[in-house]
């Protein structure tokens, strides 16, 4: 093996070389997307050629996955605070999801009716201290939920604070 100066050896160019080094770094902090990698190593200056040996590499030793991106992303999101699809297909487009893992993911059982969800962020909204119905309305927006699952939230919360 071809060595340099101090020690360390030379790029193994056939295989992405530094570009590989740099995104197992980065995979090793958290899991990215295919497209969040290769924008990443653009931004460090990495040519195509070892960018895509880079990411044929990664993709073949299953170091990359969108789709377990995404379920992941949207575990760790759920777990904090329930949003509803619309907001979560933004933030996973915006982070680089594939949009063929983006629906897939989105339409798997394992996850909450985003009237469930929104029923849950109005609850969390009410225990946090909040009362105006206009102000529940425009923080389940926020929140990406659609029209009718917030006036369905916000009808069953009215209906929990009149009943006896």
């Amino acid at each position: 093996m071809e060595r340099r100066s101090n020690g360390r050896p030379v790029a193994d160019k056939a295989h992405g070389g530094d570009a590989y080094r740099k995104a197992t770094e980065l995979l090793a902090r958290r899991p990215h997307f295919e497209r969040e990698i290769r924008r990443k190593l653009e931004a460090r200056g990495f040519d195509t050629e070892d960018i895509e040996a880079t990411v044929e590499r990664l993709l073949a030793l299953k170091y990359l996955d969108d789709l377990e991106c995404t379920r992941g992303f949207i575990r760790s999101k759920l777990r904090r605070s329930p949003l509803g699809r619309r907001r979560l297909r933004a933030d996973l487009f915006r982070r680089g999801a594939s949009p063929e893992a983006l629906e897939e993911a989105l339409g798997e059982d394992w996850l909450e009716s985003d009237a469930d969800l929104a029923h849950r962020a109005a609850g969390q909204w009410r225990a946090r201290g909040g009362h105006e119905e206009a102000s529940l309305m425009r923080y389940l927006d926020r929140r990406g939920f659609t029209k009718g699952d917030i006036l369905t939230a916000v009808g069953e919360l009215r209906n929990a604070d009149s009943s006896p």
